[in-house]
């Protein structure tokens, strides 16, 4: 589990193609490896990923084709920068939400409007998490907890990212087009499914 807290951003290094998954070799910000051990659970753009291999501030990362085929991590390339957050240590401080590192979707940034050091981003959602996005709910993009501002009708819904978040993610980086990893909040996706259900079953009755 992780909380959402981004510790900074890593850089894709290189990708080798193996012949079922490939290979990340990331280098970690300064600081982050510090007692990272093979078969940690690290999330890396939002995505849990098991460490396979680590030489200081460097490690190794296997991603099968399901991982690239449901997240946007099939589309990056070495020299990107990525999201990372080490695991959830018993004792540690959620200053976010829970998050699981399971992308539920991915996202298009529609349109990013700055105001001094701040910024407004709109994000268009897929129809199956729609119902899932509420005003003030917890949501995860690219592995950071965030509050979403206003909810669409239509899927599409408004974040208010302070300046930290800018600097310290790669939400600084986006543009309009960019797509991003979404991960529900569970317990939002918990109730949701349970009223379905109890709707559905009563309309049979």
């Amino acid at each position: 589990m992780f909380t959402g807290i981004v510790e900074g951003m890593a850089t894709l290094r290189s990708i080798k193609d193996n012949s079922d998954h490939i290979r990340w070799v990331v280098d970690l910000p300064a600081g982050v490896g510090a007692g990272l051990e093979i078969g940690a659970s690290v999330a890396l753009d939002g995505v849990c990923l098991t460490a396979v291999n680590i030489d200081g501030d460097v490690a190794s990362f296997d991603l099968i084709q399901e991982t690239l085929d449901r997240s946007t991590l099939g589309l990056r390339t070495p020299g990107d920068s990525l999201n990372i957050e080490r695991a959830l240590r018993y004792g540690d401080e959620v200053g976010g939400h829970l998050v699981s590192g399971h992308v539920m979707g991915v996202g298009t940034v529609a349109s990013i409007s700055h105001a001094d050091d701040t910024a407004d981003i709109r994000i268009d959602a897929p129809s199956h998490i729609e119902s899932y996005i509420f005003e003030k709910g917890y949501i995860a993009i690219d592995g950071i907890s965030l509050t979403v501002g206003e909810a669409k009708k239509n899927g599409g819904f408004n974040l208010h990212i302070i300046p930290e978040t800018l600097r310290r993610t790669t939400l600084g980086q986006k543009t309009s087009g960019s797509l991003v990893n979404i991960e529900i909040d569970a317990m939002t996706q918990a109730v949701v499914d349970t009223v379905k259900r109890v709707m559905d079953g009563g309309a049979s009755q």
